[in-house]
């Protein structure tokens, strides 16, 4: 590209030097100013003939940044430097390394944060703009990439036309959710004043300028109904002064100023109050500002105090004091609400010169006035504390070095954010979301790379989570997340799971004992438990069940203790059995009727599924005969079908109970009031379905998961339900877990 012109070159140096002169008296070390030059220089030969959408030379934009950085928010010359730089790491391809090595690594540093932070999609930050704040504090190590992002918001809503239509309405958008409540909390009133009165030009034009006109054509009267405020609470204030006169000296002085509030904020005196301009009670504020020694600072402000109360009724709802207890920014007055007549109310606002420029300037002044030199930036040290803790009374007694936040914020495929700690992996953030997400995830993609569920997250990050209906919790998943939720979710499972398996074990090991003629009984079951080392009983039937214990360990232990009686084999397959399949069927492949009275078959219907009528089925031979019937998609089908082929056997249903069999379902949805009661009338009184058992537990992030046990027909009876029941708005899911 070409280079600037010489006439441009011109232009582009003495707005340097102008800022050099202006900024002086804050940065004058010859090393410091030396740096600034340096990086002026940096800038000047990689940004030769770049240009604004305006056409305005694009180093113009950064000596102005400089001039802000110092003058308005109290930064000093790193930040000069920085504002140089600021972009011209990705713009010129200039490498971080490189900028370390030319200017020092707390410019790096600030540079590589305000570079992090510029990355932040902040499309839906209106949703959660507190949330946001504190995660731009967690992705940074030194404020001033924060404060020197502020500082290019502000050049860019005085120079609109600096910048592309696109860019300007996501600038606008940051700046209400983000900077303005920065510099509230910051005390920069002045900063914040006017980023506000920008955005309002931006978002209501029509509106600021008809509030406009209104102020400009009741000018005069305003005007003089303000000198005629003033001129009593003077009077009062003077008598107050002559009262107090100690060796014909006054404790005080004082001058008075008034001002019409702000167009941003009339407007929204008209929203909250739901008035016209012209009903607003308040539009007006008068400042005393009083000349003192700083032990008697608070003395002197609830003198005038009582001097202005005396002569007009004060709000006594509207009275903050913010002299005894300053706000978190530092920011110290003395605030009421008087009465001047019948429609109109003024505020009044009680400071010293001290407080006054704190207000005015913020927490840079608040340092000047300690005797310090603005240039050493420590009142930086405590901008973090100030924007992670409301509470805090003040700046003071709060110091503490600047560090990063042990949480990180991720985005999910919608732009919300979650909070988790440091550490936290794609399975942490899949159980933030919820219970189930967690329970099926398989993975992620993360900025849209696919990671395994194992994977550390980082602070920005945008996560979609990846389920798997096949998918489920297992213990080695407490190693793959860091945060108690997630460990206890996967505990909880875990536990669930090793009871379903005991119950099992528990049935099987009962089986085998009887079939050896041998009592299940509690003395039998402790000595298995001595023999196998373990804890309890419980852990027995899980062993048995998962098969860590051999069936034929337990045989040849019970045979030494007992003798004859453990040694008799498992009884064989009875040949009834066999027999009575062929007399129930014709069909080329011979099934097993069930749902009827059958001479000399025993059946029952397995708990591990709780088949109902219509399912599709199998049977299972049991050691002692009986025919346990499961489902074809039964959790231990597979199980038995691989390890006992030979008890398979084919049933078919032919006729139903009238009592009904047994069915679970799950139903997953938001938790609105009234919503359990609709579920239960479809149940009990639109389809007269019989409940066993109800449990329902909500989450914290409005969601419900419920379980609902019942005595069921049918499979059609069931599925008639479950889809009345999803009709029902607010619920998400239903389906059948045994």
């Amino acid at each position: 590209m070409a280079g600037y012109t010489s006439l441009e070159i011109l232009a582009i140096q003495q707005a340097y030097e102008s800022m050099l002169d202006d900024i002086h008296p804050f940065v004058n070390a010859p090393e410091h100013l030396a740096m600034i030059d340096k990086a002026y220089r940096f800038c000047l030969e990689h940004y030769d003939g770049r240009y604004l959408v305006s056409g305005k030379a694009y180093m113009l934009h950064l000596i102005e940044m400089g001039r802000i950085a110092v003058l308005e928010v109290g930064l000093g010359y790193v930040s000069v430097v920085a504002s140089f730089l600021h972009g011209i790491d990705y713009k010129e391809n200039v490498s971080i390394k490189e900028l370390e090595r030319e200017f020092g690594k707390t410019v790096a540093i600030v540079l590589e944060d305000f570079s992090e932070i510029s990355k932040l999609d902040t499309e839906k930050v209106a949703y959660n703009s507190d949330t946001f704040q504190v995660m731009f504090l967690s992705l940074i190590d030194d404020m001033r990439s924060v404060l020197l992002k502020i500082v290019h918001r502000v050049y860019d809503v005085r120079n609109q036309n600096d910048v592309d239509a696109d860019r300007l309405s996501k600038y606008f958008h940051e700046i209400k959710y983000i900077y303005i409540p920065i510099l509230h909390r910051l005390g920069l009133y002045k900063l914040k004043a006017e980023l506000e009165e920008k955005l309002m030009l931006f978002e209501n034009p029509a509106i600021f300028h008809e509030i406009e006109d209104k102020i400009k054509a009741s000018q005069e009267a305003r005007r003089q109904t303000a000198e005629k405020f003033i001129a009593r609470i003077s009077e009062g204030i003077d008598a107050e002064l002559e009262r107090t006169k100690k060796n014909g000296k006054y404790k005080f002085a004082y001058s008075v100023k008034w001002r019409l509030k702000s167009i941003p904020s009339i407007y929204a005196k008209m929203k909250a109050q739901n008035v016209s301009f012209e009903e607003v009670y308040d539009l007006m504020a008068a400042r005393v500002i009083i000349r003192c020694a700083l032990k008697d600072e608070k003395e002197c402000c609830w003198s005038v105090y009582s001097a202005i109360t005396n002569i007009y009724d004060p709000m006594p709802e509207r009275l903050r004091d913010w002299i005894t207890k300053p706000k978190a920014s530092g920011y110290e007055s003395l605030h009421t609400t008087v009465k001047y007549d019948d429609k109109l109310w003024f505020e009044v606002q009680i400071r010293t010169t001290r407080m006054d420029d704190i207000a005015e300037t913020g927490q840079a002044a608040h340092y000047l006035y300690k005797g310090e030199k603005q240039t050493s930036e420590e009142w930086l040290l405590n901008v973090r504390e100030v924007l992670e803790n409301p509470g805090l009374v003040s700046f003071e007694n709060s110091y503490r070095k600047i560090y990063k936040s042990d949480k990180i914020f991720i985005f999910t495929p919608e732009g919300d954010l979650k909070q988790l700690p440091i550490g936290s992996t794609v399975l942490d953030f899949a159980y933030e979301i919820h219970t189930r997400v967690g329970e099926t995830c398989n993975g992620a993609r993360v900025n849209g790379r696919m990671v395994p569920i194992r994977h550390p997250l980082a602070n920005g990050d945008k996560v979609e989570i990846i389920t798997s209906k096949k998918q489920q919790p297992n213990a080695d998943w407490l190693n793959a997340v860091v945060t108690e939720k997630a460990k206890n979710k996967i505990r909880r499972y875990l536990l669930e799971q090793e009871l379903k398996e005991s119950e099992l074990g528990k049935g099987m090991l009962q089986r085998r004992l009887k079939n050896w003629k041998l009592p299940f009984s509690e003395t039998v079951v402790d000595m298995l438990v001595k023999e196998f080392k373990l804890e309890n009983a419980l852990q027995l039937y899980h062993q048995i069940s998962t098969e860590k214990i051999d069936i034929a360990d337990v045989k040849r232990f019970l045979t030494a203790k007992f003798g004859e009686s453990a040694e008799r084999l498992e009884k064989p397959v009875p040949e009834m059995i066999s027999a009575s399949k062929k007399e129930q069927s014709n069909e080329s492949e011979e099934s097993l009727s069930i749902g009827e009275d059958i001479n000399n078959v025993t059946y029952k219907l397995a708990k591990c599924c709780n088949p109902i009528p219509g399912d599709r089925v199998f049977g299972f031979v049991t050691s002692d005969g009986t025919i346990s019937i499961h489902r074809t998609n039964c959790p231990n089908a597979k199980g038995m079908q691989q390890r006992y082929g030979y008890r398979i056997i084919n049933v078919k249903w032919n006729g139903i109970d009238e009592q009904g069999s047994q069915a679970t379902i799950r139903i997953h949805g938001r938790d609105v009031m009234g919503l359990l009661g609709k579920i239960t009338k479809v149940i009990s009184d639109d389809l007269e379905v019989n409940m066993k058992n109800i449990v329902f537990n909500s989450d914290k992030e409005g969601y419900f998961d419920g379980k609902i046990v019942l005595q069921i027909s049918d499979v059609e009876a069931l599925e008639q339900l479950m889809s009345r029941i999803k009709a029902i708005e607010g619920i998400m899911e239903v389906v059948r877990i045994d």
